[in-house]
């Protein structure tokens, strides 16, 4: 079924394999590996973080707009797939840490995983770990799905931007400006709460999304403005990463 509910059954189409985004990739693990690590050594690997953000936007987004523009996509089809790429991983997750955890965690310690378990699996791990957060608050390190906060923004993301390009489609609107709008709502958002809420500014899906929508812009350029980035793929890559950490920076 596509999103035009016609009898016709399409397949989505994926955009080929990049080199470029899987050594991004990488270099993002390393940082916040790094960063978990070595912290004095390498304080700035958080960054990680965020640069996955963009890439999730950069490839869901191409995704959904190259599929709607040919009339091919479809929401099933599309979901099934973030299924099938998440959850195998995702449970494999929670199921050793349920194992691990009955073994090394206090009782109270245990509850308090048993529900960070059920927020991981329905992805709103970020909001019940930002209600927590407060002076008598379990330290991280006893949190060991604390991790699947940004899984949960992502997957958040998944669930409510293809809803909404999809409506953005069928209003024949352009998906640039949308994307840009949000981008612009989110980052002033982020730049509002910084100072005056942090936890609610790295938990919140509203502080993130400019990240995604990042990613988003960088997807409608690629597909129809590509004389507007650099020609070489790795460049693109690069340029991504650094001016991403100048944010952080600045």
């Amino acid at each position: 079924m596509t999103i035009d509910s016609q009898t016709t059954v399409h397949h989505l189409t994926h955009p080929k394999y990049r080199a470029d985004i899987d050594g991004l990739r990488a270099i993002a693990v390393l940082s916040v590996v790094g960063f978990h690590a070595f912290p004095k050594w390498i304080p700035g690997g958080f960054v990680g973080v965020d640069i996955f953000f963009i890439i999730s936007g950069f490839l869901i987004s191409g995704i959904i707009f190259g599929n709607l523009e040919k009339n091919s996509f479809s929401y099933s089809e599309f979901y099934a797939r973030r299924i099938k790429r998440i959850f195998p991983a995702l449970l494999l997750v929670l199921f050793s840490s349920y194992v691990f955890g009955w073994y090394v965690l206090l009782s109270n310690e245990y509850a308090q995983f048993g529900k960070h378990m059920a927020a991981g699996a329905s992805f709103i791990s970020n909001f019940i770990l930002w209600n927590e957060a407060g002076y008598f608050d379990n330290m991280s390190d006893l949190k060991p799905l604390l991790h699947l906060w940004s899984l949960a923004i992502e997957e958040q993301f998944y669930i409510v931007w293809p809803l909404l390009l999809g409506l953005i489609w069928k209003r024949k609107l352009n998906f640039l400006t949308l994307t840009i709008t949000i981008a612009a709502i989110s980052f002033s958002f982020n730049i509002f709460i910084a100072n005056t809420n942090p936890t609610a500014d790295f938990y919140s899906p509203f502080s993130r999304f400019w990240e995604l929508m990042l990613g988003g812009t960088l997807a409608y350029l690629t597909l129809h403005k590509p004389q507007h980035l650099p020609k070489k793929p790795n460049w693109q890559a690069i340029r991504i990463y650094f001016y991403r950490c100048r944010l952080i920076a600045g």
